[in-house]
């Protein structure tokens, strides 16, 4: 039987939100292992002055716990 755990995070990006997607998996990636899933739960972009400065992605990760 396999532990499932999940966790949090939100990422920003100049880019674009699939930008922002990518960084927090690769950013993940490099601690946790055994990654199943990033489900987004929320976007937002951060305005300035009228224009998009920022896309922000808030999701939860979904791995399995290693014994």
């Amino acid at each position: 039987m396999s532990i499932i755990r999940n966790i949090d995070v939100t990422m920003q990006s100049e880019v674009s939100f699939d930008d922002a997607c990518r960084q927090a998996i690769a950013e993940a990636a490099e601690t946790l292992r055994g990654i199943m899933s990033f489900r987004v739960k929320e976007f937002e972009c951060v305005v300035e002055h009228d224009r998009i400065i920022a896309y922000r992605v808030t999701g939860k990760f979904v791995f399995e716990v290693e014994r």
